[in-house]
């Protein structure tokens, strides 16, 4: 399994939240199911490689939906392939460390 971190920025809505907008694009995750973290920076998301890459494509695109001319998306994807990892067991091996 996958992990996706993406940060979707919309540019020039005229005010400085942008909480809506992001709104809008965390809503395809929850009608999608999928398991997810939101944070203040940006959003985690587990699954498939080929799903992750659609799900932030169908998130970026709902920010448009909003009458936002641009848009600044940015994703990070850590693929390990050599042992099972999911979000919350990257957490703890951190917590662990402490």
């Amino acid at each position: 399994m996958a992990i996706m971190e993406i940060n979707i920025v919309p540019l020039g809505t005229g005010t400085p939240s942008v909480s809506r907008y992001i709104a809008q694009a965390v809503k395809i995750l929850k009608e999608k199911g999928v398991n997810y973290e939101l944070t203040s920076m940006g959003t985690i998301v587990e699954g498939k490689l080929d799903d992750l890459f659609e799900l932030a494509k169908k998130m970026h695109l709902a920010t448009f939906t909003q009458g936002i001319k641009r848009v600044v998306t940015t994703i990070k994807i850590d693929d390990r392939r050599d042992k099972p990892s999911d979000m919350k067991e990257k957490i703890q091996r951190v917590k662990e460390e402490l």
